[in-house]
Formats: C-alpha cells, structure tokens, sequence
C-alpha cells in the first residue's frame, strides 16, 4: 500500500457523528496531512474543515428500514455503497480510514476493512451505536468517548483507547474560566439547555418548580432558558407571574460564555452536551432522552454522576415536585456545586482532538509508517506526497 494517499474520514448524517469528524479533520490539518471525506450522497454541504476537503459521495442506506421493503431497500443501498468505496479507496489508496459512526459509515468502513487498510472507528456514546457495533470486531483501532462503551464484543478492550469527544474551539477558550463563586448577596445563574429535544418538558417543568419555591428563594435565581418559539410566550408569562429573573430565546448564540458564566446547568445528555460541561468543569442535572436510542443518554449522563460531577433524573421522574428540591438543595449548600464543577472537570477530556489524532498516527506508523507519536507518520506520509 502506498503511503502517498489522504487520511479518509467517513461520516455524515446527524451533527454528533459529524463534529468529531470536523475537530479530527481540524487538528490534523494542522499537522500538515491530506484529507479526504466519503459521505452519502443523501448529506447536505458541510462547514469548517469538512466543508475544505476533498468530498466523494456514495450510496449509504439506513442501517434498518421500516418494514419487509424498507430493509431490503437499505440492504440493497448498503451493498452499492460498498461498492462504490471499494472502488475509490481503491483509487484513492488512502494511509488510513477513520469512521464515526451512523449508517453515513457503514459502506466506506466495510469496503475498508476487506482491502486491509488502517482502520478505527470513533464512538461518541456510552453505548455503541448499531453502525459501530457492526465495525467493533473489524476495525484496527476503536476510539471511544468514554471510559465504558456497552455493546463492544469481546475482545475489543486491546484495541480501544479512550480519546474523549472532540468540543468546539469556544469552550476550550472558556475553559480558562475558573468557575463563579457563588455569594449570599449574588443570584444563583441557572442554564437550562434544551433544543427540540429538551425544550417542551423543561418549558413544562422548571417554571412549575420555581413555582414551588419561597418568594425569597425565586429572587435567588437568575434563570436563562432555551424555549421553542412555539412555547416562547407561555413560559414568560408562567414566570412573570412568579416575579422571577429569566432570559427565554429559542436560540442561545453564545453558550460557551453562558456555561462559563453558570453555576448549574440543567440539559439533556447527548455526547456533545457532556464534553462541553465536562471540559469546562460545570455541573449538571441531567434529564437523558428518554427515546434516545438504547438509553445512550442514560448511560452518557450515568459514567459524570458516579464521578460525582452531577445529577440526573429520568424525564418520568422530572417533575416539579422532585426539581424544586434540586433548587432548594442548591441555594441551601452552594459548596456541593463547587465540589461536583471540580469533579465535573477531573473526568474532561478538552484534548479529545488532539487524542484522536495521535492515534491516526499510531494507526499510520504500524502500518509501516514512522511509527512515532504526535506528527510524525502523518508529517512524514504529507512529505512524502508534497515529494
């Protein structure tokens, strides 16, 4: 195998597949590599670094239809797709191929595997999704975000390395914030993050909570809170009859600086959400998904609360009742929140890019390459081509 091609990124589909591709793509650019991305022809056009390199298109159906002709369907796309990323990791004849997960995957990571090239896989969850699942026992090398990924086979802990999940350079920024004192005589800052995921219960539920609180306990709070524009008026209404301090929009623009700036954030559990409060050190109370596909959410938010960074209660379990005593706990011990941001902190993983990277590296130089750490096998395959 020529060591003159790109490193192949395969991903697509839903944001949490392709930011991690993104920040990879990112960091290795900085280390002087070639790029190329294989997606499925169904993706729109991407941003960033995704957006500069070199793209090919293939067929990538759905890893399950719904129904008899929806899976034979999906079969059929799949087995076309592979053809087609045989075919042009044949052309490309690429240093390694680096998937992410989701069916936008699939087809470009088994036509690599049955040509023998450097493989490895990046998992963004504490459960495995179904198309990583299917890679596990195949590929070279698994990178996963967590410390414990439910679904590997066995035998995958000897190629596994935990490398975290990539965050956007804006929260590596705020990092350097150190988290906010919270004084008797300054409100207590609550984010509360929930996209179209989140925003109905958290519209439905915290309002409610606040509600139960005493008059003196609400003035305590300065709340900033994603609303679906739909909800928008109802809850500013539900909280100006509470006489509580609330900043409502659809849309925060600049959450980086809105997580530095709280003390507790309440937020769903999606892998992202968790490097982000992780890598800054802010606590949270986690309300996973609860259609979340196997519970990842769940077992996402489950690995920050053992390590004492958080909280969560399932959405059967969000109600007014058991938020208001979240509220009342937090006021009445502040230092619990300064304990748990601490260990919030001590289990991120802000180098998660860079991770990654060393181990397209390694990837590369026991595929013949250098063999060193850090730049090397990719600095010397990019030499090489520029030769």
């Amino acid at each position: 195998m020529s060591t003159h091609g790109p490193i192949v990124l395969a991903a697509g589909g839903t944001g949490g597949h392709v930011f991690p591709a993104e920040a990879l793509a990112a960091a290795l650019l900085d280390r002087g590599a070639r790029l190329a991305l294989i997606t499925d022809r169904r993706g729109g056009t991407y941003g960033g670094a995704l957006g500069a390199m070199e793209t090919h298109r293939i067929h990538a159906g759905a890893i399950a239809g719904t129904g008899f002709a929806g899976r034979l369907r999906s079969g059929a796309e799949l087995a076309l797709g592979t053809v087609e990323a045989r075919r042009l990791l044949r052309r490309l004849r690429p240093v390694a191929v680096v998937g992410f997960g989701g069916y936008a995957s699939l087809p470009t990571m088994f036509a690599a595997t049955m040509l023998g090239l450097p493989t490895m896989i990046h998992e963004q969850n504490a459960v495995s999704g179904r198309a990583n699942r299917l890679l596990a026992g195949r590929v070279r090398r698994i990178a996963p975000a967590f410390d414990r990924v439910a679904g590997l086979p066995a035998g995958a802990e000897a190629r596994r390395t935990t490398v975290g999940m990539p965050v956007r350079p804006a929260i590596l920024a705020a990092r350097e914030r150190p988290y906010p004192d919270l004084k008797a005589s300054e409100p207590l800052r609550l984010l509360v993050l929930g996209g179209s995921q989140g925003a109905r219960v958290f519209s439905d539920v915290i309002p409610a909570a606040v509600g139960l609180l005493e008059a003196d306990q609400r003035r305590r709070f300065s709340i900033a809170q994603q609303c679906r524009p739909e909800d928008l008026d109802r809850v500013k209404d539900a909280y100006a009859a509470l006489d509580a301090t609330v900043d409502l929009a659809p849309f925060f623009d600049d959450v980086a600086d809105r997580l530095a700036h709280s003390h507790v954030v309440i937020a769903r559990a999606g892998a992202s959400t968790v490097a982000e409060l992780t890598a800054l050190g802010r606590p949270a109370l986690f309300v996973p998904y609860p259609f979340a596909a196997d519970d990842h959410q769940a077992a996402n938010a489950a690995q920050v609360v053992e390590a004492d960074g958080g909280w969560m209660l399932f959405q059967s379990g969000f109600t007014a009742e058991s938020l208001a005593e979240h509220l009342k706990s937090w006021l009445a011990a502040p230092a619990a929140l300064s304990t748990a941001a601490a260990a919030a902190r001590a289990v991120g993983r802000p180098d998660a890019a860079d991770r990654l990277a060393d181990l397209v590296d390694e990837l590369i130089g026991a595929n013949g390459g250098s063999g060193r750490s850090g730049t090397g096998a990719i600095g010397d395959a990019a030499r090489r081509h520029a030769a």
